[in-house]
């Protein structure tokens, strides 16, 4: 393994400058993807790690009806603000369901945006065909053991999955990301953060090599919405989602006003149900609704013998949270 050069920045203009320089370096946050992707795994090289652990970006504030929280805020932190408690419940259900105390007390919430996939054959580097990690090489999942990969925004090129509890409410409560780099700063819609593989699986986001998440300004529910996160997996401890629907409505006289709708454990990024939402604005909130949002939701996915199970699984999955959120 090539030595990695290990350097922690005293502030934002030097860590800017440190990751800019190289091409090949990169920012360390709370470094629970980043180490064991280099280290443990060694399927990326860093060739430097700018340690950004101590930069002044923690902490969540209020700003009327968003919040903005800063990218080194800790999973557990964010879970434990009192607005997210009463504002954004389904967000801090996420937070909750989708690690361990002691990975909450570490992990970023700027590292969870940009966590890499737990995808088998991209974590192996005995496995020479993953057009993510080598492109051009195939996709080995498309014929392997493939369970727990995506079904939307998929194909032949590559169905990694991105496994961010917390991104599903937060793509669908229409979250912000901010990004700073030498040139200054930009505001990018979470919705537009992600890039579906298409035939370049290797590019993931619209970050630019030396550009920093800094926040991310998320809008809270309105008055009288009601949410949830349900997290379907193969056991009620520490797993990744299988499928998981992030849902918020507000319903007055049996009618749906008002719906947002984000999935995981179904998408090569986190997934924004937009059709869903049209076929619940106006709809009585029903079981006939709900079906109906996730016929939407679920169109024409693309499975492999390994995941056609999630089509229905993720259609459940949708009807069980509007049912929960509507009751």
């Amino acid at each position: 393994m090539t030595d990695i050069e290990y350097v922690r920045a005293a502030d934002q203009g030097s860590a800017l400058a440190l990751v800019a320089e190289d091409p090949d370096a990169v920012f360390l946050a709370g470094g629970t993807t980043e180490l064991d992707l280099a280290l443990k795994d060694q399927v990326v090289h860093p060739s430097r790690f700018v340690d950004i652990g101590r930069l002044p970006l923690r902490g969540v504030t209020r700003d009327g009806d968003r919040l903005r929280v800063a990218a080194l805020t800790t999973m557990e932190e964010l879970a434990a603000d009192p607005t997210v408690r009463e504002r954004l419940p389904f967000v801090r259900e996420a937070l909750l369901l989708g690690a361990s105390t002691q990975l909450r007390n570490m992990a970023t919430i700027g590292g969870n945006l940009l966590q890499r996939t737990r995808c088998r054959y991209f974590r192996d580097p005995d496995v020479g065909a993953c057009n993510k990690r080598d492109p051009g090489s195939g996709c080995a999942a498309i014929e392997g053991v493939a369970r727990m990969h995506a079904i939307l925004g998929a194909g032949p090129s590559c169905i990694a999955l991105h496994a961010s509890d917390l991104c599903v409410p937060l793509v669908a409560m229409d979250a912000e990301v901010e990004l700073l780099d030498a040139d200054g700063t930009r505001t990018v819609p979470l919705t537009e953060f992600y890039r579906t593989p298409g035939d370049r699986p290797d590019v993931e986001n619209v970050l630019r090599h030396g550009e920093l998440v800094t926040h991310v300004q998320v809008p809270l529910l309105p008055d009288g919405a009601r949410s949830g996160y349900l997290k379907v997996r193969d056991r009620t401890s520490y797993e990744f989602a299988t499928t998981s629907a992030g849902a918020a409505v507000t319903v007055e006289d049996g009618t749906i006003t008002w719906a947002k709708l984000g999935l995981g454990g179904v998408g090569t990024m986190p997934w924004r149900a937009w059709e869903a939402e049209s076929v619940l604005v106006g709809a009585p909130a029903s079981e006939r609704t709900f079906r109906a949002a996730a016929e939407a939701a679920i169109r024409d996915p693309f499975t492999v013998p390994g995941t056609a199970f999630k089509v229905e699984l993720a259609k459940r999955t949708i009807v069980r949270i509007l049912r929960t959120v509507t009751s």
